[in-house]
Formats: structure tokens, C-alpha cells, sequence
């Protein structure tokens, strides 16, 4: 099977995006881990579909680099969104739906706004934090992330009695003079990405009920792949709605690969 694919990145995070709007193309888990292989296929921290859905622009279908379908992407709605720019569907302005639901987004000078879900409950575990912002992550402050070892303490984590069966992103994170930094183990990835949008989403709200932001209604954050913003309103403490994810979406390259059948 022929299958022409476009490649995009959001600080890093990278993706293979393909248009499906005709239905015509049915990946199993296999062809899709392959593709993402870095080695062997085009390489890649997930898969994205981009395919009609009544009542909204498109919609996105999201699989890991395991081969997976998985919980939303921050970085991969942007992404996706941009590519749905290219592709004529859409012009500024989007309305799309995923996974965990309708999400809207904004591209204004080559930066892409994505909404995300409404936050209504941040665990506080004393030495961490636990949420939800359309896929689960964990989030820790410690010292010196830049030299923390993020794969060795986040599989841990990732694998613990908890979440072993479902599995959780994990972050860390340090405040530094103008941002956040963040570091994030991605599950489904089993490794750390350069990026991760929900992550950061995460680690911005976590930053905020702790007084760590950079801003009362928005927080910097830097990660190995770049800078994004989150922006988002807050009620009570741990009560955040109005959350958008800002930041970069780029188109890479585009081609056409072999996958068998």
C-alpha cells in the first residue's frame, strides 16, 4: 500500500499526519508502530489521522508510537491543525473533535492555540501532583531538571503499582527566572519526548495553585524542544477553565512510503 504522509513538529514533539477524509485508509497497530519506528519507518513520537466528522471540521484520531490508540495530544492537536490549514479545510479558525472531546483552535502568525478541556480536580500528594488535562500526568517539582534522569525515575513511576495497568505521563519540573521547565516521560511513547502539550498543560496549572507561574492568568513554559504558553482562568484552587495551549506548529516534509499490507 502507497501512503502519501505529512511529517509536523510542535517544539519538538513530532508527528506523522495523514488525510483520511475518504475512509480509505485502515491502519493496524503493527503498520502504525512501524511508521513511527526512527529506524526502520519515518520516525516519529505518534500517528495522527485527520478524517470528517458531522458537526465539526474534521476529526483528529491519535495513535502513539507503540502502535496505540491513545488519549489526547496537545502538541498533536496544534499540529493537526495546521496540517488541516494545508490541506483547505480550514482557514484561521477551527472547531475539531478528539477523543476527549471538541476542542477549538486559533493560527495566528504561525503560532496555533488549542483549548483545552476544562480542569476541575488536581490531586495533591505532598511530593507530587496528579490531573487529568485529556490524558493523565503526574507532576513533580525537583532541582536541577536539566540533569535529572527523567527515563530511569519516570518508567518507574509510569510502571508503579498505580498506574502500571493504564499508565500515566510523568513530568518534572523546576522553576526557573522567566519560566517553567519541564521534562516529561510520555506512556505509550516509553521515553521522553521533547515535548508534550498536555504535559505541559499539566505542569502550568500545577505551577499555578503552587505559586510557581510566571503570570496570574498564564504561565511560560520551556521545555527541550521549545517555549509554549498556557493561558487559562482559575476558580477556586484547583478549578481551571478557559485553558488554552499556545505555541509553534510546523510542517517538516511530506512523502510517500510502502507499507505492507
Amino acid at each position: 500500500m502507497q501512503l502519501q504522509f505529512y511529517k509536523y513538529q510542535g517544539t519538538g514533539n513530532d508527528f506523522i499526519l495523514i488525510d483520511n477524509r475518504k475512509n480509505e485508509i485502515q491502519l493496524n497497530s503493527e503498520q502504525v508502530k512501524w511508521l513511527c519506528d526512527r529506524r526502520f519507518g519515518i520516525g516519529a513520537d505518534g500517528l495522527m489521522l485527520l478524517e470528517l466528522e458531522p458537526g465539526a471540521d474534521f476529526k483528529m484520531v491519535y495513535f502513539n508510537s507503540d502502535g496505540n490508540q491513545s488519549s489526547m495530544c496537545g502538541n498533536g492537536g496544534r499540529c493537526i491543525t495546521a496540517f488541516a490549514k494545508k490541506m483547505g479545510l480550514i482557514n484561521d479558525r477551527t472547531k475539531f473533535i478528539a477523543i476527549d472531546g471538541v476542542h477549538e483552535a486559533v493560527i495566528h502568525e504561525g503560532f496555533v492555540s488549542l483549548k483545552m478541556n476544562d480542569v476541575k480536580s488536581i490531586e495533591n500528594n505532598g511530593d507530587h501532583y496528579f490531573l487529568n488535562t485529556g490524558s493523565p500526568h503526574y507532576v513533580k517539582f525537583v532541582d536541577d531538571v536539566n540533569s535529572y534522569n527523567v527515563f530511569e525515575e519516570g518508567k518507574k513511576i509510569r510502571n508503579n503499582e498505580r498506574f502500571a495497568e493504564e499508565g500515566t505521563n510523568v513530568n518534572f519540573i523546576e522553576k526557573k527566572e522567566d519560566s517553567v521547565f519541564v521534562r516529561t516521560y510520555e506512556r505509550g511513547v516509553e521515553d521522553e519526548t521533547l515535548s508534550c502539550g498536555t504535559g505541559v498543560t499539566a505542569s502550568a496549572l500545577v505551577a499555578a495553585i503552587s505559586g510557581a507561574s510566571t503570570g496570574k492568568n498564564y504561565c511560560k513554559i520551556s521545555t527541550l524542544g521549545g517555549d509554549l504558553r498556557v493561558k487559562f482562568d482559575k476558580v477556586l484552587e484547583t478549578n481551571f477553565y478557559n485553558i488554552w495551549l499556545e505555541g509553534p506548529a510546523e510542517f517538516v516534509f511530506e512523502g510517500r512510503i510502502e507499507v505492507k499490507e
